[in-house]
């Protein structure tokens, strides 16, 4: 048998706020999409801009935080892997998409001055009165989690 490898990299900003959800097991499971741009010249020379919009699916803990702490247009680096789905829609037809399930989020840029007031986050520099708290890491060093593969589940829409 062939070798295969299912491996995605994206980086973008988000389209809109992650939605986040439990699943009946207990399970956060967010929901979010990236905008990709691509720039390219076309044949003639002149400067083109492509972007794709790509869903991305995230499980546990990972999940809640990205609920928690990622907003429209921020922007981030996605790995993962992708998966796809059929199901038959209202009108009977069978229909089809190709999302990307996440295994890390890094959260890149700035925080907002919204996120900035918010209560902090586990393993952040600062306590709920906005304090600096020596005993914690800081919020940059928890950007990237990975996620505990075996926690998923079919993926619900």
């Amino acid at each position: 048998m062939a070798a295969s490898m299912n491996k995605v990299f994206l980086m973008g900003n988000l389209t809109r706020d992650p939605e986040l959800r439990y699943v009946p097991s207990g399970s956060a499971v967010a929901n979010f999409s990236v905008a990709v741009n691509r720039v390219y010249k076309d044949s003639t020379g002149e400067r083109k801009e492509d972007t794709s919009f790509v869903r991305v699916v995230v499980w546990g803990k990972m999940a809640e935080i990205c609920g928690e702490y990622l907003t429209k247009g921020r922007p981030v680096l996605v790995e993962g892997r992708l998966k796809s789905r059929t199901w038959e829609g209202q009108d009977g037809q069978k229909r089809s998409a190709l999302d990307v399930v996440a295994t890390s989020v890094q959260f890149l840029g700035a925080r907002d001055k919204n996120q900035q007031a918010r209560e902090s986050v586990p393993g952040s520099n600062m306590d709920n009165s906005g304090n600096r708290n020596s005993q914690s890491a800081g919020y940059d060093e928890i950007d990237s989690i990975d996620i505990d593969a075996g926690s998923e589940g079919p993926i619900p829409f």
